[in-house]
């Protein structure tokens, strides 16, 4: 496996390339792609799989689900993202008590006339921390706007911005006073990615960034420059869509897809948009990785994140302690690789 090559990460991403981009076209997309790592990297120590899924979910046009437990830097990664990125951002903290309305916006009476304010989901990166610490009501009020790019209010359509990206992060430890995410609204995610401890190498330079001063919650303050835009995200996206990918990769794909639904193992497997997600973030990673087609690596490498959310294993298997990743690594040995 070449130096380019993606490949899986602990956490739950998958690693950064470690290679110069091979192909000569679109060089300057990809180059603005690295600097946005780096200008991150200004803040947040390690973590380059999971900071590798979000670029990959800009470039596909897909939400992603951070899980860890709490204090791994979660928040700061998505502003520091989002400083790096000259693109409007809010930040929504998801309680108990919040409401549709808090998301979306409202009709209000206001100088004579009813008149619609806008949410603060009408941005172009939207944190929706701690999401399942609010019910299922306003959980599902993203419902449209991840799926559409729309909001309807009192029977009008309002469109999004473009880009239009959720990140939403949940800690997988505490379930008091918490709401399950349903499968329906999971399945909205392009990727479920993994924060997990640094190395101690890692944490000690987290430490040494506090001791001189640096605060995670504000990327500006701490250096971080802007250095890309929409226009480079659509620049981008176009040469993403235009990666080669051919049938035996496709089927590659649809067999994973396929192997999810027969096994004893799982209860509710992967559907038809689960496969065109895993195709659309093996064409992103591939494109990072300098590549000009997609190869069975990359979908390997892009498996887990993008389908372990999309599986619902049986009662049985749980209690024996196996979780959704254990799972794929078992269909993945077995499917044969083009």
């Amino acid at each position: 496996m070449s130096d380019t090559d993606p490949r899986p990460d602990p956490a739950g991403g998958v690693e950064p390339p470690t290679g110069e981009p091979g192909a000569a076209t679109a060089m300057s997309e990809r180059h603005r792609m690295a600097a946005i790592r780096d200008e991150v990297n200004k803040v947040i120590v390690g973590q380059g799989g999971v900071l590798s899924g979000l670029l990959c979910a800009f470039l596909a046009e897909g939400h992603v689900l951070l899980e860890g437990v709490p204090g791994t830097a979660k928040t700061a990664l998505v502003k520091s993202l989002a400083a790096a990125v000259s693109l409007d951002a809010a930040r929504i903290q998801f309680t108990p008590d919040l409401m549709p309305s808090d998301v979306l916006g409202q009709i209000i009476y206001e100088e004579g006339r009813f008149r619609f304010r806008q949410g603060p989901v009408f941005t172009n990166l939207l944190l929706a921390d701690e999401i399942n610490r609010t019910p299922p009501k306003t959980q599902a009020a993203l419902l449209e706007a991840m799926e559409e790019r729309q909001v309807s209010i009192d029977g009008v359509t309002h469109s999004l911005p473009a880009p239009f990206m959720v990140v939403a992060t949940q800690n997988p430890v505490e379930y008091e006073g918490t709401y399950p995410l349903p499968e329906a609204q999971l399945d909205r995610f392009l990727l479920k990615l993994l924060v997990d401890y640094p190395n101690p190498d890692e944490e000690v330079e987290v430490l040494a960034r506090h001791h001189l001063g640096m605060d995670p919650h504000d990327p500006i303050g701490s250096g971080i420059s802007a250095v890309a835009n929409a226009q480079t995200l659509a620049a981008a996206r176009a040469e993403v869509m235009a990666m080669t990918v051919q049938e035996p990769v496709m089927r590659y794909i649809v067999s994973l897809v396929r192997a999810t639904r027969v096994s004893p193992s799982i209860q509710l497997g992967v559907s038809p948009r689960g496969a065109t997600a895993l195709l659309a973030v093996s064409k992103a990673w591939a494109w990072l990785s300098g590549k000009p087609y997609v190869t069975p690596d990359e979908v390997k490498a892009m498996a887990k994140p993008t389908l372990r959310h999309r599986l619902q294993l049986r009662p049985e298997v749980e209690i024996e302690g196996v979780d959704s990743d254990q799972v794929l690594d078992g269909l993945l040995a077995q499917v044969p690789v083009p």
